[in-house]
């Protein structure tokens, strides 16, 4: 007892000591805190905006200022010196002149909307739009009617609007496969008047970028409002690979894969002069690309993928090491306490110890041997043995728990099967205090770098409270799914007879067994002609690895979503 008693007195005497060193090193660098500043045009504000307000808040030592201007005002900035500006499109021709160094951080997208108010608006979303279809009516403006767009569609014409912007109609035309249409400044607005007229005008078409039809919080498109899908193989209607309009989510979700046309997507940018020769610069766009990227969403802006996200870091990365893109130096920070080996040294000896300490006391009460061999192999199989279930709660097959608390309220969350499946978690996107659930109906949805899953609920109520700690930390839903990572608490409104449909304990055990083979099922049909991805997936023998949904792509995710998670079993 007194041993234990000096090795929890030793341990608490590093933390403090290590706490010190922080805090006099916390109190020197916020007097010393670094100033920078980029340029912004104004399409891009509020998401640049918002990146420079969330990295300044996990990184308290840094101050970011977003300057919005013009893309004229930032082509001068360019010429007089080498400060960073993010723009959109292919860049003004202004900018397009300058020799520059630039980084890809996300992607802008042409969109032909049309008002919800249209007689045959069931008629569109169902048919979209093709390729020929959308050249007639650039090609002729006012005379096409609707009847040469949609089966039994009226005489009516086609009332034409954009927002006049060039790179716009030059994207078009590139993806009509023509030489650039002229439209007469009739056809041309600014894109509030846009929103307007197609908001106003049953009969109307306009084409513009989606960020000027998305609401100021950035969720939903503006009312009234819907996009015109695109008929991308002309078949006359929109097949599965192409519906990918049933919300917002879902579209820039289905840009990202491919189900949209490529041509119709443009990059947006981070552009000097030079490249930066700033740390703190630096920092800043490699956590844009690799981290900030899931808030593009919210702001009307689609993803890049995972493999180009990474070589535009890598460009980043390879500012002053001699590397394509670089030549700059950038100077080390002043060594603090954390930058000394010792305290590492000694943390990782006294931790080493105290675990090796109460694990020999707890396996010799029990009379067990210490497992030498097996341990890290067997942490990378997953089976019905590797899933934990807590007793007291109740299993639903959309793999959700629920849990009814004194208060009454019911506490929901994801099961550690479907955590284990998915790999470490990076957003989750929930509804609001006071919504209303339906069980088997989506419910929240969980965001791994872009890839996301739908779950549904497993009780029917109203939401009283939801779990603020998973906005900034996902990854509770990974470490700890059955406490600390809920998800909502919830009203229940038929918790007695809902909770029949519910499983328990031991039948909860027998049925993940047929999920396992069941998910084995479809990773073997979805993954049939990717070899080299079955053999990254299973083991010898045919056993899971944790994390199997990790490395594969948005569309295996897609197929998980339909195939698994959407049919009960």
């Amino acid at each position: 007892m007194k041993i234990k008693i000096c090795l929890q007195i030793a341990v608490l005497l590093l933390v403090a000591g290590i706490c010190t060193t922080c805090s006099r090193d916390a109190a020197k660098e916020a007097s010393q805190k670094d100033k920078i500043v980029f340029n912004s045009s104004p399409e891009l504000y509020e998401l640049t905006s918002e990146w420079a307000n969330v990295y300044c808040t996990l990184n308290p030592e840094v101050d970011i200022e977003i300057v919005q201007a013009s893309e004229t005002s930032i082509a001068e900035n360019l010429q007089a010196s080498a400060q960073l500006s993010f723009v959109s499109g292919d860049f003004e021709p202004e900018i397009a002149a300058l020799s520059l160094w630039k980084v890809i951080v996300g992607r802008d997208i042409i969109v032909p909307v049309v008002s919800a108010r249209n007689p045959f608006i069931d008629e569109i979303l169902n048919q979209g739009i093709s390729q020929a279809g959308l050249a007639r009516i650039l090609n002729n403006p006012d005379q096409t009617p609707w009847s040469t767009l949609i089966e039994d569609g009226p005489e009516v014409p086609v009332r034409l609007y954009t927002t006049g912007d060039q790179m716009l109609q030059e994207r078009i035309a590139a993806f009509l496969e023509t030489d650039q249409f002229a439209l007469g400044k009739k056809y041309n607005m600014d894109p509030e008047s846009l929103v307007a007229r197609v908001q106003g005008e049953e009969f109307a078409l306009g084409i513009c970028y989606l960020a000027d039809v998305i609401d100021p919080q950035g969720q939903n498109l503006y009312e009234d409002i819907r996009i015109m899908p695109i008929d991308k193989n002309g078949n006359g209607f929109i097949d599965y690979k192409e519906d990918v309009y049933a919300s917002i989510d879902a579209f820039t979700r289905g840009v990202w894969i491919g189900k949209y046309p490529k041509k119709l997507a443009s990059n947006i940018y981070t552009v000097s002069s030079a490249p930066p020769t700033r740390e703190s610069e630096q920092a800043f766009l490699s956590w844009v690309v690799s981290r900030g990227h899931v808030l593009l969403d919210n702001h009307g802006f689609s993803d890049l993928s995972e493999f180009e996200r990474l070589a535009q870091v890598k460009i980043i990365d390879g500012i002053g090491d001699g590397r394509p893109g670089g030549g700059a130096t950038v100077l080390p920070k002043e060594p603090g306490f954390f930058t000394h080996p010792l305290p590492y040294i000694l943390a990782f000896v006294l931790l080493f110890t105290l675990l090796m300490y109460f694990n020999l006391r707890r396996q010799s009460r029990r009379g067990e041997q210490i497992p030498v061999e097996g341990s890290l192999l067997g942490a990378l199989a997953m089976n019905e043995d590797h899933v934990q279930v807590s007793p007291g709660l109740y299993y639903d097959k959309t793999h959700t728990w629920a849990f009814m608390e004194e208060d009454g309220l019911v506490k929901v969350g994801i099961d550690d099967f479907l955590q284990r499946v998915t790999g470490p978690l990076t957003r989750v996107k929930m509804k609001s205090p006071g919504e209303r659930v339906k069980k088997g109906k989506k419910a929240v949805s969980i965001i791994q770098d872009g890839k996301q899953l739908d779950i549904c609920a497993p009780v029917s109520g109203r939401i009283r409270e939801l779990n603020t700690r998973l906005t900034t930390q996902a990854s509770l839903l990974n470490s700890s799914p059955y406490s600390d990572g809920w998800i909502y608490k919830i009203e229940p409104v038929n918790w007695v007879k809902e909770v029949q449909f519910l499983i328990m304990g031991h039948p909860y055990k027998l049925w993940l067994q047929k999920e396992f083979q069941r998910l084995k099922d479809f990773l073997a049909e979805s993954l049939k002609s990717e070899d080299a991805g079955l053999v990254h997936v299973l083991q010898d023998g045919g056993e899971l690895r944790e994390n199997i949904l990790k490395d594969l792509g948005p569309e295996t995710w897609e197929d998980f979503q339909i195939h698994f998670m959407d049919v009960s079993s």
